[in-house]
């Protein structure tokens, strides 16, 4: 199964750090964002990497090249101007092929073992869910089980981790362009098309400088 990182995002939220260096490149613990997530990938046998590319995408290219150092094959999926998580996705699934792979946002710090993960038969897409963060009171989906699916008034929440294992069929019928997941997401869900898992370990959406220290502060603990 070959993986994907989106990579492309401008970071805005984390000016000025990201004016002159794509976020990816962050380092984390004297190590780039992004390798932390090639690392823990190859480590569960995913070494078929796909990463999509926009703002200062040719420091990242320089940067890590074919992969061939961090043990796994990096193919490059340029865009000249951002196409928010869907349509990047999109405009890569000629490289990743026609099997399901597994997405990963490349602004979280986690520990997640990517060890075994899978999507049932029969559905679009399993996401890893976590507990909603502190800067986050309502989540995004409700999980009963395995099985994923957007929340009725009242109903308990958890947060999309920015993990997940998609089908290319969830993307049938949608035209090349800017657009985002989570519509694609809620769609299927109410489908029964998206299943699940609870993570409880350690996660952090590192969308601020603040998180950023913060995750400084679980890679030294780790």
């Amino acid at each position: 199964m070959k993986a994907m990182i989106l990579a492309a995002g401008k970071g805005e939220r984390m000016r000025p750090l990201t004016l002159h260096t794509p976020k990816p490149l962050i380092p984390v613990a004297g190590k780039p964002l992004i390798q932390w997530h090639m690392q823990a990938l190859a480590r569960a046998g995913l070494t078929d990497l796909v990463v999509n590319h926009a703002w200062l995408g040719e420091q990242l290219v320089a940067a890590l090249g074919d992969g061939t150092p961090l043990g796994v094959r990096i193919q490059w999926s340029a865009e000249s101007e951002p196409l928010e998580t869907g349509g990047g996705v999109q405009r890569a699934l000629s490289l990743l092929g026609g099997e399901p792979f597994v997405l990963v946002n490349g602004d979280i710090w986690t520990a997640f073992d990517f060890t075994g993960l899978c999507l049932p038969p029969g559905k679009h897409a399993h996401l890893v869910l976590v507990d909603n963060p502190i800067h986050k009171a309502v989540g995004d989906f409700h999980l009963e089980g395995v099985q994923v699916s957007n929340p009725l008034e009242g109903a308990s929440t958890l947060t999309y981790s920015g993990i997940a294992v998609l089908s290319p069929q969830l993307f049938a019928g949608y035209e090349a362009g800017a657009f985002a997941l989570a519509p694609l997401l809620r769609a299927a869900a109410d489908r029964g098309l998206v299943s699940g898992e609870y993570f409880s370990g350690i996660w952090l959406d590192v969308g601020t400088p603040e998180r950023l220290v913060e995750a400084e502060r679980l890679a030294g603990r780790g």
